[in-house]
């Protein structure tokens, strides 16, 4: 087999992919549509363009979002320098001009020596080592060959997510354990609620203010399907009470009765570090959520780790379809990464594009390939997204709640954020 391999796409994961297998000696074919053709969201012919915020979150190391990116400095990015040079004032965010980033990476795509690039519009997918990192708007040729490989039930074109919080922050006086109708201990955590902490909620939530939506987002009909909370409410003061916070079945072990309403929250990994709000896909700005989900009893101080979200947004089923070196099983020659692989966020998707670039170059050389502990951040997330265990798979960004747990407990926050940070990174000292 030749060194060569193809990477589709020149978004964040697609540079990170191309210039990492290219500082490993492999050649790296680089297709770009653009400026043949733009998606929606995209308004110039510069590679990883920002189409939304300009913030590419914390820089502290003892932060989730600060740790990624630290361990992609480690991993030789070539988005971070960039975003050094191009950084904007934003407290303690590592927020950038767009243009200077993108156009410093073009640059650099451009002028390594290995990477050749093709603008080119890609409707099937190459023979040999392939990285598609396409994004959430692939071309609809190319989606609907990804389709075929994946199978049309492993691929989604809407994402529907609800909040997730961590199993450390729910507040266990208020809430309870239980499954409908069992005596037993259940398999759901129960906030319930009573009429009048209900009725409060509810006001709250048909009034909170929710995210703008892109005009090609508009889809009644995706939205008929995966109904927001905040929507759903506004049908009637009762629909989400006899909806996703029906009571019936459970009664409040601290009262002895049924309560008016119940948020119910569904283990979200294995080890049950972190619970899914079941029904609770929002729209709702962030701050929104935060604000008006801490009304829910035994959700006041909730950490949440993932925000809900409702966009339009192409991503596999990777815990399906994927290997850990974010390879397809059925076939390890084609490789995922971006918001298609199934990682939320600018640097999650970057940090999976330089994962797969040093895996495809990797089975071109017939090496073993760059499979990431599951206690660095990196490894952490790309683990979740390719974990056989979770069902009803939605995109998930960086954050500490999909790490295993420390050897010794610690309660103060900030001390044992710091603590996962140094295990990680004790990781990539030894990283050759």
């Amino acid at each position: 087999m030749k060194n060569n391999i193809t990477v589709i796409g020149a978004g964040l994961a697609g540079c990170e992919a191309a210039f990492a297998a290219a500082s490993l000696g492999v050649s790296v074919s680089l297709y770009e549509m653009k400026p043949l053709k733009h998606t929606p969201a995209h308004k110039t012919d510069l590679f990883a363009e920002l189409v939304c915020s300009n913030s590419l979150k914390a820089m502290r190391i003892d932060s989730a979002a600060g740790l990624l990116k630290e361990e992609m400095r480690r991993l030789g990015s070539v988005c971070l320098p960039s975003a050094d040079k191009a950084y904007v004032n934003a407290g303690g965010a590592l927020a950038v001009d767009r243009e200077i980033f993108s156009r410093d990476i073009t640059e650099k795509i451009l002028n390594s020596k290995n990477i050749t690039v093709k603008n080119e519009i890609v409707s099937e997918i190459p023979d040999g080592v392939c990285v598609i990192a396409t994004g959430p708007l692939t071309d609809d040729a190319l989606i609907n060959n990804i389709q075929k490989l994946c199978n049309s039930d492993n691929l989604s074109f809407f994402d529907a997510a609800a909040p997730i919080v961590t199993a450390e922050s729910i507040d266990f006086s208020k809430a309870f354990i239980a499954s409908r109708y069992s005596d037993t201990e259940g398999d759901y955590v129960n906030c319930p609620m009573n009429k009048e902490e209900y009725e409060a909620f509810y006001n709250e939530l048909i009034n909170a203010e929710t995210a703008p939506l892109h005009e090609f987002e508009k889809d009644p009909k995706v939205y008929e399907g995966c109904m927001p909370i905040e929507v759903l409410a506004k049908r009637g003061e009762d629909s989400i009470r006899f909806g996703p916070m029906k009571p019936v079945g459970l009664r409040d072990p601290r009262t002895g009765h049924r309560p008016w309403a119940v948020v119910q929250l569904r283990k979200e990994n294995k080890q049950g570090s972190l619970y899914n709000m079941v029904g609770f896909q929002t729209n709702l700005k962030f701050g929104e959520q935060k604000r008006v989900f801490s009304m829910i009893p035994g959700l006041q101080n909730a950490d949440i780790v993932r925000f809900g979200v409702m966009h339009r947004n192409s991503f596999i089923n990777s815990p399906k379809l994927l290997n850990r070196d974010l390879s397809l099983k059925q076939n390890d020659n084609i490789f995922f990464a971006g918001q298609l692989s199934g990682v939320e966020g600018y640097m999650e998707s970057a940090a999976s594009g330089i994962v797969a670039g040093i895996n495809a170059a990797r089975r071109v050389l017939n090496l073993d390939p760059l499979i990431l502990p599951p206690y660095t951040m990196i490894g952490a997330l790309l683990n979740y997204i390719t974990d056989g265990e979770i069902k009803d798979f939605q995109p998930m960004g960086a954050n500490f709640g999909i790490m295993p747990p420390l050897d010794t407990k610690i309660r103060d926050k900030r001390e044992r954020y710091a603590a996962f940070s140094e295990r990680s990174l004790d990781y990539f000292k030894n990283l050759t």
